[in-house]
């Protein structure tokens, strides 16, 4: 089979989408699938199976390149699609390339999987500048480019009670109902989407760490510190507040006898690094953005991973790589207890500092129960793998397929 991933943001930018998508990529491309990456990029890359889309110059919103402008996105889509005679075209974001990616499938007759990596209507709502205004304007960019009419909006839902949150929201199920086939790799946001009017075929696939990834964690061990050793903690992600550093921050503050390394960059990235400074002992260190492989190298030396976001995770690819790590997880979201294995994490009694504080000196003063989390994590590895989930989504990919198929029979004027 040959596949076109099609995303708005890919490698070398650091982030949960890019690395599913490599891990996707590489677990097909060895069970003799043919993988195409379609993408803004700064550079144009040495892989010939990397695709550079048209892309903006002196624009990279939060240092992703973007690509633009639209028309010509989809003409370049277009023809890449054409000459490499794709099966199927696997959509990963909801930007200006995503909706190339659909206008191309849809002349072609290529079936089209989409994949929900995430919340956009709590990103744009605490990334983007004037998110009133920009939401406005991106829903509108965005409908100019596809339909919003296969979207009825529940505004009776807690998280659809605003303007701008419904605008986000008719974009992603939109977007999802002109898919032949949605994969959400969370229970907890797939049924927020069905609430919200998603009908097509929904998948609930869990995403997974490729071979190399693992081998280059290597043979996890479980934690066993000593007692009165320092607790070491890090937490890993975009420092954006719909990521809830400060929550961390606060934690760690509150918390003697925790040491504390975070990993990653953002928009908080000052705010965050002048809080860490103010605690005592030096207690906390921001790293700033570092490659994935020091990332796993950190999470050898932790007793465990924090993630402290909340109603905006989907399923973190940090928390699949401490799992494989034996790395135990706290998470202050209940969603987020589905993305580890029974036993391997523990949920805050609160989201906030204080329940987070109070787990992390529960862990502090009781190194056996870290020992017996990082044991459930070791026990359970082979449930993170990429290729524990890589037959069915090749199933989806072939229902997609069929459903087009179909579709074309049963209407032959459709394209």
């Amino acid at each position: 089979m040959r596949i076109a991933m099609v995303t708005d943001y890919y490698l070398p930018t650091l982030g949960g989408v890019q690395t599913v998508i490599k891990a996707h990529r590489e677990t097909l491309e060895q069970s003799g699938h043919e993988v195409f990456v379609l993408a803004p990029l700064a550079a144009e890359s040495e892989d010939p199976r990397i695709i550079r889309l048209p892309t903006a110059r002196g624009f990279a919103p939060g240092g992703y390149p973007f690509t633009w402008p639209p028309a010509a996105a989809a003409a370049s889509v277009h023809d890449a699609l054409r000459g490499l005679r794709i099966d199927v075209v696997h959509v990963h974001t909801e930007m200006f390339a995503a909706l190339a990616g659909f206008e191309a499938a849809q002349t072609l007759g290529i079936p089209v999987v989409q994949t929900m990596h995430g919340r956009i209507d709590v990103y744009t709502r605490s990334v983007l500048p004037l998110p009133s205004v920009t939401t406005a304007l991106l829903a509108l960019l965005h409908r100019r480019r596809m339909s919003h009419d296969r979207a009825a909006v529940d505004p009776a839902a807690p998280y659809a009670r605003t303007r701008q949150a419904r605008r986000m929201w008719r974009l992603m199920v939109s977007q999802a109902n002109h898919a032949d086939h949605v994969i959400v790799p969370s229970s907890h946001f797939a049924e927020k989407l069905v609430a919200q009017g998603v009908r097509t075929p929904l998948t609930v696939l869990s995403n997974g760490l490729e071979d190399t990834v693992l081998d280059a964690v290597g043979a996890p061990v479980a934690r066993e510190p000593s007692a009165g050793e320092p607790l070491r903690v890090m937490w890993c992600g975009r420092l954006s507040p719909e990521k809830r550093p400060e929550v961390f921050v606060d934690a760690v503050r509150r918390t003697p006898g925790v040491v504390a390394d975070m990993y990653g960059d953002g928009v908080a990235r000052a705010s965050v690094a002048r809080a860490a400074a103010r605690i005592d002992d030096r207690r906390l260190t921001v790293h700033g953005a570092v490659p994935q492989s020091q990332v796993l190298d950190a999470m050898h030396g932790a007793h465990v991973l924090v993630s402290s976001s909340l109603d905006f995770d989907n399923q973190p690819m940090v928390i699949l790589e401490a799992i494989a790590s034996g790395l135990p997880v706290i998470v202050a979201d209940p969603d987020l207890a589905e993305t580890f294995p029974a036993g391997a994490g523990i949920v805050t009694e609160t989201p906030d500092a204080v329940g987070l504080s109070a787990v992390l000196g529960a862990l502090r003063d009781d190194p056996t129960l870290i020992a017996r989390l990082s044991t459930a994590a070791v026990a359970q590895r082979q449930k993170v793998a990429q290729t524990t989930h890589r037959d069915a989504l090749v199933d989806v990919y072939r229902s997609a397929i069929r459903r087009r198929s179909t579709r074309a029979t049963a209407d032959p004027t459709s394209r």
